[in-house]
């Protein structure tokens, strides 16, 4: 059977979310510089409040799991979806290219946190788990060779404000909004047993996902000194395409120029039902260095 490529029917739709991706990056520049702006001016004005940054670096290879759905011709059996995963180290392999790191800044009991990420991957081997057709049917395929490509965009920025806070211990209540736009690229090669897909084909669709959430944040502390401590994140949105949620802990040591902490953090999405990506989860351990300024 010939292979057979599943694009999207709205190609107007991809060119807008394409044309939203190019100019993303400047609105951010812009919306963290503003910040950073009125909180330098409140420091001035305020001899009491001294204006508190710190820039976050970090390292994250997660795990990717997620199911995708192919708008498949007519006569084929209907929509089918079908489960990937994909592991760490199969990640390290075709990872292109990442930016990963957060900034915050404090002043008083006042606070705003911006986390950004992103990821490009190489097409790269992804574990075809089960797929599912019109009706609930459930076949367990024999993979091939199936590829996965993707290329993720995620930025969090939210302003918070601190209602504990005593020995190193503190917890930040904060609501904001996250903004993820994702590409994904799919080459599938099944020797079978399968009636609901052709064996060989690729599809591939560009979202673009907005999300209001709120959530809670901080740190406790566990010694005496407060130089050991465990982070904590947590937060939960809801938006018009999509439902995210994302949650972090792990441990960490104060130094004098800064932290270290090794956490696992997991990232969850599901966008609206028709689109190609149903949902995605990707968690995982995460080395972090906490520079304050």
């Amino acid at each position: 059977m010939p292979k057979q490529s599943l694009r999207s029917p709205s190609p107007f739709r991809i060119e807008a979310y394409l044309r939203e991706f190019q100019l993303l990056p400047g609105l951010v520049t812009f919306l963290i510089t503003l910040f950073l702006g009125a909180m330098a001016q409140a420091a001035e004005e305020s001899s009491d409040a001294k204006l508190q940054l710190t820039f976050t670096p970090y390292v994250w290879l997660p795990t990717i799991s997620g199911t995708v759905k192919f708008h498949t011709p007519r006569g084929t059996g209907g929509s089918p979806t079908f489960d990937f995963s994909i592991s760490p180290t199969d990640l390290l392999s075709k990872l292109d290219f990442a930016l990963m790191g957060t900034e915050e800044a404090r002043q008083g009991n006042f606070n705003a946190y911006s986390d950004l990420l992103y990821l490009k991957v190489s097409a790269e081997k992804a574990v075809v788990k089960t797929i599912t057709g019109p009706g609930g049917m459930i076949e367990v395929p024999v993979d091939a060779g199936t590829k996965l490509g993707l290329q993720g965009f995620v930025w969090t920025f939210a302003p918070g404000y601190t209602v504990f806070r005593n020995y190193g211990t503190w917890v930040d209540i904060f609501a904001g909004f996250r903004d993820a736009q994702f590409k994904s690229s799919l080459d599938w090669r099944i020797s079978g047993p399968l009636d609901l897909l052709p064996k060989t084909g690729n599809s591939s669709e560009t979202i673009v996902v907005w999300a209001g959430l709120v959530g809670a944040k901080g740190r406790i502390s566990l010694s005496p000194d407060g130089n050991w401590f465990a982070p904590y994140y947590g937060d939960i949105g809801l938006g018009s395409k999509a439902f995210t949620w994302q949650a972090l802990t792990g441990v960490g040591y104060a130094f004098d120029w800064g932290d270290l902490q090794l956490d696992y953090r997991a990232l969850y999405y599901s966008p609206e039902k028709d689109v190609i990506l149903k949902h995605l989860i990707m968690h995982g351990l995460q080395l972090t260095a906490d520079f304050h300024f």
